[in-house]
């Protein structure tokens, strides 16, 4: 399974919130207008509510004490008008940012979506799928919301609270004093809660994404869990993984618990202080009712902006914790062509030609040997070549680096004489095409999985043609036929029909060259006949390489070779070989000895008698045509 991010190697608080979150720019710009008209907007809504307190001064000094009743209807007037003005400027704010900051987090997702089929597979292998969906889901919605409210509301609380200081100031500026008292503590105990909130918020969202892989395996892999009657053991890992998500949660929330109660209690403090005082300056005649009013509740509408920025600063250490999430992601490299342009295919020196090619995992240790040493090996144009090897001796990854599925450590690959890195990966993968040992089938139609390995002007026929090759004739008896949904992973198919629609889906463009990895592992002998007979016809136009580990599927190529600790140790034709080659024979054999040394055997009757077993097995299927005995004994002697 892939591993989890290790966020040792992406520490969080790396760099600051502000920095982190200026990465945004980019999708940002489009909609900067809206984004901007949208703040004014709001600022000029928060500044409306500042007065409020200055149409109180005005009734409190004025009417009330001259026992005006129409004045007093007319400050009514006045303040629900304020009110109205409000709530429609706050309203005009979120229909103004609505739509774009969707698209701004629709522009994200899809840039993700697409990095991610451009980065090697490498990079794919080393992160779990959980945390990539996690990044394109959990962390795009806080990105969205942090845009949507709190940028904005950081930016309009911080307007609203510099003009309702400047107004208290303004009315009286002793008590104005009073109530800035706890700006300092205020100050450094939240510049220490973000340091702290952010290692916290960096946490969450990494279990968030181990939770969200424990989630997608478990529904994919079902079948096992039901089969081997794992539930509990599952349920169990799921309950560890969200009691710790859980405890993480409640350390978020006692954090943020802390300093929401330091920010109410501070002013509240500050508040009740210049009351005390204020009523004290207006029973000595100092200060009249009205401006103290007015004082009052000017600070009273400014217990929200100021009580808010904890929970704004918390939810904007959550973006940033999910922007530098996102940028992980994105900031791994893509795989590159070359920029000479596309490089044209020659005709000399044809088929498909490793050359001291060497190959080692990019996270591999230094002192492990590479999977792939000085490999030399010509498909000459036109040829059928096996694969044979034990497990482990390299065969699928030297079949993954002829579509550039990883790129060699050493050494070169040449298509026809021209070497792979120097083509568009898009060039290659047109010349090449692959048929995986794990056949992968998309939520789409049988037709649209077997016709994504043919070009774009490929219809009917091509697809009728490649399911006759193989033998996918199952398809019409489906509910809708070819245009039937195969469902996720195509798991409502057996193993065998997926693999056969994967070789449908290799054979159906007609390929220059065609890459097999063990394409009939999963199915029955008598399918296994009729596929081996058609591929024949496909084969015979076309250079192949084929992964094979039965002598059935050897039988279809023209040469072998046996890889062995990730080197070529022979090659030659499968009888050639059977002669030759004791671990070659004991492949094909099928009949290891306990302690591994059959193959090696330099006793020669014990080898003798390896390679005449398979001899008369081998050749008794070549006698038949297809490749399986006629009579079934020879057949399943040799499986």
């Amino acid at each position: 399974m892939p591993t989890t991010v290790d966020t040792a190697e992406n520490p969080p608080g790396g760099r600051s919130a502000a920095r982190t979150l200026t990465r945004l720019w980019p999708y940002v710009r489009p909609v900067r207008a809206r984004l901007f008209t949208a703040a004014l907007v709001a600022i000029l809504a928060s500044c409306t509510g500042l007065v409020f307190p200055l149409v109180l001064k005005w009734m409190v000094d004025g009417p009330v004490a001259d026992g005006d009743t129409a004045g007093v209807w007319l400050g009514a007037l006045l303040l629900l008008g304020l009110g109205v003005a409000e709530a429609l400027l706050f309203g005009f704010r979120r229909w103004l940012v609505a739509r774009p900051l969707a698209g701004v987090e629709a522009s994200m997702r899809a840039d993700l979506y697409r990095h991610l089929q451009r980065v090697p597979v490498a990079f794919h292998d080393r992160w779990a799928s959980g945390q990539l969906l996690s990044r394109g889901t959990t962390d795009l919605m806080l990105v969205r919301l942090f845009l949507a409210f709190p940028l904005t509301f950081m930016v309009v609380n911080g307007a609203t609270i510099l003009v309702g200081v400047a107004l208290l100031l303004a009315q009286d500026w002793t008590l104005g004093l009073v109530l800035l008292a706890p700006v300092v503590p205020l100050v450094v105990l939240l510049a220490y809660f973000e340091g702290r909130f952010a290692a916290v918020a960096r946490r969450a969202q990494d279990q968030v994404g181990d939770l969200t892989t424990v989630v997608e395996e478990s529904v994919l892999g079902i079948r096992i869990i039901k089969g081997f009657g794992r539930h509990r053991s599952q349920a169990r890992a799921f309950r560890e993984l969200s009691r710790t998500l859980r405890g993480t949660e409640l350390a978020k929330a006692r954090l943020l618990a802390a300093i929401w109660g330091v920010i109410t209690t501070l002013p509240e403090l500050a508040i009740g202080a210049a009351l005390v005082l204020g009523s004290v300056r207006v029973a000595d005649g100092d200060l009249s009712a009205g401006t103290l009013v007015a004082f009052l509740s000017t600070a009273l509408a400014l217990r929200w902006p100021v009580e808010s920025l904890g929970f704004l600063l918390a939810m904007s250490q959550e973006a940033a914790t999910a922007t530098e999430r996102y940028f992980e992601v994105m900031d791994a490299a893509r795989e590159t062509d070359p920029e000479t342009g596309e490089a044209r295919v020659e005709g000399a020196g044809g088929g498909i030609r490793f050359e001291g090619v060497s190959f080692r995992y990019p996270d591999a240790p230094d002192d492990e040997p590479p999977v792939l040493d000085r490999i030399d090996l010509h498909v000459r144009p036109g040829e059928t070549m096996a694969l044979v090897g034990a497990t482990g001796s390299g065969k699928t990854t030297l079949t993954a680096l002829v579509p550039r599925l990883h790129e060699v450590s050493g050494g070169r690959i040449t298509l026809d004489g021209q070497d792979i890195a120097a083509l568009p990966r898009e060039r290659v993968r047109e010349l090449v095409s692959v048929a995986f040992e794990e056949p992968t089938l998309f939520s789409a139609s049988v037709g649209e999985n077997v016709l994504m390995g043919a070009g774009a002007d490929a219809g009917q026929p091509e697809l009728e043609r490649a399911l006759a090759v193989a033998q996918a004739d199952f398809v019409h008896r489906l509910p809708q036929g070819v245009d039937t949904q195969v469902g996720e992973q195509g798991l409502s198919l057996s193993g065998g029909q997926r693999q056969r629609l994967a070789l449908a889906r290799a054979v159906v463009g007609r390929p220059r060259f065609l890459v097999l990895d063990d394409p009939l592992s999963a199915l029955d002998v008598h399918t296994e006949a009729l596929v081996e007979a058609a591929l024949r016809r496909v084969l015979a136009d076309t250079t192949a390489l084929v992964v094979a580990h039965r002598p059935s599927t050897v039988l279809l190529a023209d040469r072998v070779a046996l890889l062995s600790g990730g080197r070529v140790a022979a090659v030659g034709t499968h009888q050639e070989l059977l002669r030759s080659n004791a671990e070659y024979a004991w492949l094909m054999s099928g009949s290891a000895v306990a302690d591994g040394t059959a193959g090696h055997a330099a006793d020669g009757t014990a080898g003798g008698t390896i390679r005449g077993a398979t001899d008369s097995t081998a050749g008794h299927a070549a006698g038949s045509g297809t490749g399986t005995a006629a009579d079934g004994t020879a057949g399943g002697a040799e499986r």
